[in-house]
């Protein structure tokens, strides 16, 4: 399904894998309870949209952040979640995107489309990116700029992980 999803999660893959790398610059950035609190639940919420908005053949995995040996084993499964949503968004038909699912972790449920879903999927990443922007300037970091508009200036260059 060649979408703004396309783009928005290319961007998002993009735009994770260079807080990780602006994290990785600044030691204090990954010690800090905050930040690893909110990539831990930016990539945990990732995982349960993929879970809810593609085939279900298990239950949810909800790992807890100490479930992670490391921080790096945290990034490892940051980019396992990325790379199977970026799969299952390019494979997506159109008229599957439009699917009514239920969100099951609202109260009654949530009721709304596969591509409505993937949308909120990705603006939450993007919400949280800019808390952990400003607490990584907080600590004396430098925040990359990975704002959708400076993605597509710069030819929307794939994801750099290291």
């Amino acid at each position: 399904m060649s979408s703004y999803l396309d783009e928005l999660y290319a961007h998002q893959e993009w735009a994770d894998a260079e807080h990780w790398r602006a994290f990785e610059a600044h030691p204090p950035a990954l010690k800090d309870k905050a930040i690893r609190e909110r990539l831990h639940h930016i990539h945990l919420v990732q995982h349960a949209f993929l879970w809810i908005t593609g085939p279900q053949s298990e239950p949810l995995a909800s790992r807890k952040l100490e479930e992670f040996s490391s921080i790096f084993d945290l990034k490892n499964y940051a980019q396992e979640g990325l790379q199977h949503l970026n799969e299952f968004v390019k494979s997506l038909d159109p008229t599957h995107a439009e699917l009514i699912i239920e969100i099951p972790w609202f109260r009654p449920p949530a009721k709304i489309s596969i591509r409505q879903a993937l949308t909120q999927a990705a603006m939450h990443s993007h919400y949280h990116r800019g808390q952990n922007a400003t607490r990584l300037r907080e600590l004396g970091g430098i925040p990359p700029m990975t704002d959708f508009i400076a993605w597509l200036h710069k030819g929307q260059p794939l994801a750099q992980w290291e």
